[in-house]
């Protein structure tokens, strides 16, 4: 894009009108528009248009009463017809505000009206007013871009927001988990499983269900959030749907979140396997982990947490990690308490005597239980989750002697 050549433009145009512009001052805001924020040359210079026509109070060809367009001349729309490259004006609710992820960013979150919700950020640079949450917004020549395939609305230098008055209600409607895509979404859901937290700044993560499938879920750590119930129900509104390497998950920071009395059915991501433990992974056996509230990570030999550091007062804990082969693919296999105790016989109590009272310690647990697994032909029922089977039961199979004889009728009649 020529900027210079641009600017001359724009600026002609308003010397028509008797109001010289700056030529410099256009041309800054140009590359500013397009450099920095990426916007579409075509669609920087229509924006730097809008905004001077609307500092000298000039009105814009085609624009005006009974066009279809704001005074800023874009198309007013609701949230769920925008497309990305699409510059709009939606009036709607902010029901989300996040922290900004950047000092470029002046406030980011969730607009939302009857028809659907969509991120915006609002870059500093543009010196937009700040909105509240709760209230209704007015948001002229908003820019609707895509990131990871995500619709989000940019308010940039040229935008104009204003607030509304009356509060419309809004009411949201979840939909099922099997139908969720990238983008903000909601659903009436069962909290099935909490994992270990991986990360520090992860207050919860785990798998929430209905009766259509299951999707994992993340709370980061912020003020006023708290972790789901495991085994609740709840209405979840305006959650952020990503994507990564085809799955789905939903980031709850910012969502409504809404307990319900009851239960729900809760089906889809079951997976069973039938085959022999080839292996039993360090870190499997009696383990400790941090007894600090919402954290439950597995602590070090020397009781040490990444996140809390020393912590003497630790909780004992039973698991077992390793890899089932089925013959045709090897499956890693996450086992919790209830599992490891039922396929090993060795339940916490009697871990915790060996652990505190043989000389090798932790290691006699694990040198047991691997004894008692390893080699076994099992069928362990769960759920699929990025590769690994979160094991819910794990059962010796059985010798089957008519299985047997079958076998050695079939290797005498081939030989």
């Amino acid at each position: 894009m020529d900027f210079s050549e641009a600017a001359e433009r724009i600026s002609r145009k308003f010397s028509k009108e008797g109001q010289p512009a700056d030529k410099t001052k256009i041309e800054g805001k140009l590359k500013r528009l397009v450099q920095e924020f990426g916007v579409q040359p075509s669609e920087a210079e229509r924006s730097v248009t809008n905004e001077l026509a609307k500092e000298y109070n000039v009105p814009l060809p085609g624009a005006g009463p009974g066009t279809g367009k704001s005074s800023g001349g874009t198309e007013e729309k609701k949230i769920a017809e925008a497309s990305p490259g699409e510059w709009v004006t939606f009036e709607g609710k902010v029901v989300a505000l996040s922290a900004p992820a950047s000092p470029a960013i002046a406030q980011s979150g969730i607009l939302a009206d009857e028809s659907g919700a969509i991120r915006f950020v609002a870059w500093a640079k543009a010196n937009a007013p700040a909105m509240t949450e709760g209230s209704w917004y007015r948001i002229e020549s908003g820019v609707v871009d895509e990131y990871k395939g995500v619709a989000n609305l940019k308010i940039h230098s040229g935008t104009t927001i204003k607030e509304i008055s009356e509060d419309r209600t809004l009411i949201p409607t979840p939909i099922p988990v099997a139908d969720l895509h990238p983008g903000i979404g909601g659903v009436r859901a069962k909290v099935v499983q909490e994992w270990e937290a991986s990360h520090e700044r992860m207050l919860q993560s785990g798998l929430l269900g209905d009766e259509t499938g299951t999707i994992k879920f993340v709370i980061w750590k912020e003020p006023g959030r708290e972790k789901l119930e495991v085994g609740g129900v709840y209405n979840i509104f305006y959650a952020q749907v990503d994507e990564f390497n085809g799955r789905l998950s939903l980031n709850l920071n910012g969502a409504t979140v809404l307990q319900e009395e009851g239960d729900i059915p809760v089906s889809g991501g079951e997976a069973e396997f039938t085959g022999a433990l080839v292996h039993v992974a360090p870190g499997s056996g009696i383990i400790k982990r941090c007894p600090v509230e919402g954290c439950n990570r597995a602590l070090s030999r020397q009781n040490y947490c990444p996140v809390h550091e020393i912590q003497p007062k630790f909780v004992y804990d039973l698991r077992i990690k390793g890899w089932l082969d089925d013959g045709e693919k090897t499956h890693s296999i996450l086992l919790q308490r209830d599992a490891v105790e039922a396929l090993t016989g060795i339940d916490l109590a009697a871990a915790q005597e060996i652990a505190e009272n043989n000389p090798l310690g932790m290691d006699e647990v694990f040198l047991q239980m691997r004894d008692k697994v390893l080699g076994r032909y099992v069928t362990c029922k769960g759920r699929e989750i990025d590769n690994r089977l979160l094991v819910n039961t794990c059962e010796p199979k059985k010798f089957e002697s008519a299985e047997h004889t079958n076998l050695l009728n079939r290797a005498g009649g081939a030989s």
